[in-house]
């Protein structure tokens, strides 16, 4: 399955490409970042890193550093330091550079390289999907999905992480959010609903920590800030696997429950972030989700089988493995 994997590293990125990298039926076209859990060098930074040290071949290009109308919001470095992979020194020292063209202009010439074959894994804030179909609206027709981490519809514990109602991703970038869930092509959300049901805890982190090599001990390492983030705001000994929850779902659907309906991104007031489902066959009078493409969005998930999942395919791929850097 051709992917081009859309991130702003971030623990829960670094765990989620670990699991790209180690994933059989995944072939990576390219790694594509933006701001969101650090400004844009920050987290190309950490994605030539960590292709590097996960032992992927896979290009990185440089997307968005600003949102489309927003100002570029303030990066929050208790969530995932301020070098966005734990401040464990793993970046000390070193260097790289991503691909010249704008990963924008990637998107759009990978989707155009292999017509319908292509699915868009978002994990941050949507502004380079939104750039690309700028560049080229009719990429609409030729992706063969676009799935992404973000949202929060109402069904979970929890509605909100950034505001009572926004999940981060979405309000980073409410414009692009709403342009990308809008658009003509097939949309899979997989959000807060979700997300926050699949919890590493640290017990299962340590276990992989020992069963997945240098890999697993690196996700162990950098989580524990991350983890300890959960553990004084949620009450748990773990952490939320957010991107990770996204990757799975593209490789396996059957884990997930889904509702569908048509989406909307609030882009102003005091609900700014907040994404709408107006679920199929209800109806409204007319209103701004109206004519829109029927999307789909996750209401449920087996927890255990996202995570007994996770757990098998790192294991079995870096089990015994030697870091690359």
């Amino acid at each position: 399955m051709k992917i081009i994997f859309d991130t702003d590293p971030g623990i829960d990125d670094a765990m989620a490409l670990a699991y790209l990298g180690a994933q059989p039926q995944a072939e990576l076209l390219a790694l594509t970042t933006v701001f969101g859990n650090g400004g844009v060098d920050i987290t190309t930074r950490n994605a030539l890193y960590l292709t590097q040290r996960f032992g992927i071949h896979v290009p990185v290009y440089r997307g968005a550093h600003t949102p489309l109308v927003l100002p570029a919001p303030t990066p929050a470095p208790h969530v995932h330091g301020y070098d966005g992979l734990g401040d464990i020194g793993a970046l000390d020292g070193f260097e790289g550079a991503p691909q010249a063209t704008f990963a924008p202009q990637r998107i759009v010439e990978l989707i155009r390289e292999y017509p319908g074959e292509v699915t868009l894994l978002a994990v941050g804030p949507l502004t380079n999907l939104a750039l690309a179909l700028d560049l080229d609206p009719e990429i609409t027709g030729l992706v063969k999905e676009v799935v992404i981490m973000g949202g929060a519809f109402g069904w979970g514990p929890r509605r909100g992480n950034v505001s009572p109602v926004a999940e981060a991703n979405i309000i980073n970038d409410p414009h692009a959010a709403d342009k990308v869930l809008t658009a003509n092509w097939p949309v899979r959300a997989v959000g807060l609903d979700v997300t926050t049901q699949c919890i590493l805890s640290t017990a299962a982190a340590r276990e992989l920590g020992r069963t997945a090599g240098e890999t697993g001990q690196f996700l162990f390492d950098i989580s524990r800030g991350y983890e300890k983030l959960y553990t004084e705001r949620d009450g748990f000994a773990g952490c939320a696997m957010h991107d990770v929850a996204a990757a799975i779902a593209v490789f396996e659907p059957q884990l997930f429950g889904y509702a569908r309906g048509t989406l909307r991104a609030v882009t102003e007031g005091i609900a700014i972030g907040q994404t709408i489902l107006k679920e199929d066959g209800r109806s409204f009078p007319p209103g701004p989700w109206d004519n829109l493409p029927v999307q789909a969005v996750c209401r449920d998930v087996d927890a255990e089988g996202v995570l007994a999942h996770y757990h098998t395919i790192l294991s079995a791929h870096y089990g015994g493995l030697k870091a690359a850097v």
